[in-house]
């Protein structure tokens, strides 16, 4: 299968990214334009859009063009990742108008049964020159913790008809998925790439320092789910549990700084690979430490009253962690360029926002007052977003 798929798949996802955060720009402009949508419908399409659209469709075909064997599955990839394509078109089409009902749980259903597909799929069609890689075992669990996280979703219908929305176990469910989704499938994917290219670099790390590694970094993984039903007030021991789920993946990530220390793949970096890397690395690094301070009961139940620092704690990982280091593999395996004018405007659009977002749930906290006209900065501020990624999907256009 020639790399040209490949790119034209990231760029399929690039535009998905594009569409969420045109759909996120809409949000941010209902209190200011009265613009006439329902607004917990479009949330709905923002997120689903976002999460499956962007992060699940550049991730499958990093790991697949990284890790399969091309000349034995291009057909079977070929027909997966169409029938991909028409389950989110179906959500595209079905969200904005009617939230949760019946067509876009048909076709949000169907999703989770082609990323089954893709697993075994992918699963069935490794290389085997890859049988000892401890990269291929991380993106192994990565794709085990994304089937674990479908779980939530299959819950929910059983949920509703039994307890109903207002049950805790409601929200328990949805907090499942997107905890096994952000801190299990896609985190593990993004590592088990980095060490791919650190295997592809040359840099070999010995098997008993990436088990210790692997093994505190699932522990943490596993544990730190406790951090997403403390807001129930549970008993002391979810509050344990958290903790040293927190610690647990503080400690991997420190693992990991120094192995990959010891190789030779930053020297090999470009300009912006190196600015990317080196952002996503203080990005994890806040998102940890975040994580620690909420395994502490104050501000836990800090983040459950002032709602603006959990929106700001899930964005800085989504468009920050997640969304930059797929910016990071998109370039350093050639299949997008990531120019530095349109990056820097992303990142000012993220940094504006979210000192905007974490400045509201902290002027809560504080009892502050909120500046005048903050929601319109909020607004023209989150512009910057879309329109980086514009630019970088035009530039990479033209050189095709």
């Amino acid at each position: 299968m020639k790399d040209s798929i490949y790119q034209r798949h990231i760029r399929v996802a690039m535009v998905y990214f594009a569409i969420a955060t045109l759909l996120g720009i809409l949000l941010r402009f209902y209190p200011i334009i009265p613009f006439d949508f329902n607004y917990r419908y479009v949330v709905h399409a923002h997120s689903h859009i976002a999460l499956l659209g962007w992060v699940y469709v550049a991730l499958t075909t990093l790991i697949h063009c990284s890790f399969v064997k091309k000349d034995a599955a291009s057909k079977r990839y070929g027909t997966i990742f169409w029938a991909t394509q028409i389950t989110l078109i179906g959500m595209l089409l079905t969200f904005p108008f009617q939230g949760y009902a019946l067509f876009s749980i048909i076709f949000s259903t169907l999703f989770l049964i082609v990323s089954y597909v893709f697993f075994h799929h992918f699963s069935k069609h490794i290389d085997p020159k890859f049988g000892n890689s401890n990269a291929l075992k991380c993106i192994k669990a990565a794709l085990w913790y994304m089937v674990t996280s479908s779980f939530g979703p299959w819950a929910l219908g059983v949920i509703m008809a039994t307890l109903g929305a207002q049950s805790i176990w409601y929200r328990l469910a949805i907090y499942f998925y997107l905890h096994f989704q952000y801190n299990g499938w896609m985190l593990l994917a993004l590592i088990g790439l980095f060490l791919f290219a650190m295997e592809r670099c040359g840099t070999a790390i010995p098997q008993k320092s990436f088990m210790r590694f692997f093994w505190i970094l699932n522990a943490g993984v596993v544990l730190t789910f406790f951090l997403s039903t403390l807001w129930t007030r549970p008993s002391p021991g979810f509050y344990v549990l958290g903790g040293i789920g927190a610690l647990a993946q503080c400690c991997a990530f420190v693992l990991l700084w120094v192995l990959a220390k010891k190789g030779n793949l930053v020297q090999q970096l470009s300009i912006i690979q190196y600015l990317l890397l080196r952002t996503v690395m203080v990005l994890v690094g806040i998102k940890i430490i975040l994580q620690l301070l909420t395994s502490l009961p104050y501000f836990a139940q800090m983040a459950v009253i002032h709602l603006d620092l959990t929106i700001g704690y899930l964005h800085l990982t989504f468009l920050g962690v997640i969304s930059m280091g797929l910016f990071f593999f998109m370039d350093h395996f050639g299949l997008f360029r990531i120019t530095k004018r349109p990056f820097l405007l992303y990142v000012l659009g993220f940094l504006i926002t979210e000192s905007l977002i974490f400045y509201k749930g902290l002027a809560a906290w504080q009892h502050w007052v909120v500046f005048n006209r903050y929601t319109e900065i909020l607004a023209w501020g989150s512009l910057f977003i879309p329109l980086g990624l514009l630019i970088m999907l035009a530039r990479n256009r033209a050189k095709t």
